[in-house]
């Protein structure tokens, strides 16, 4: 079997390397932003930027966090 062929643009590396050969677009698609971009640093950070990858996760996840809380005293 032939290798991947990666391209930074349309399959980057560090978004196609999952053991279980999904890439995060296929997961990601299906969540709001916040959450979308959590999941991709998360799904990235063994091969880009470790634990700066994880501090951006938590960035999102708090954002989130933000935005239910305000949207459940909105109603």
């Amino acid at each position: 079997m032939s290798e991947p062929v990666f391209d930074p643009v349309n399959k980057p590396k560090h978004y196609n390397s999952h053991p279980s050969g999904h890439q995060c677009i296929e997961i990601t698609r299906h969540m709001n932003f916040n959450l979308g971009n959590a999941i991709k640093y998360l799904w990235r950070t063994d091969h880009k930027n470790g634990v700066q990858d994880l501090e951006k996760a938590i960035w999102y996840i708090q954002d989130e966090i933000a935005r239910l809380k305000c949207e459940k005293r909105e109603t």
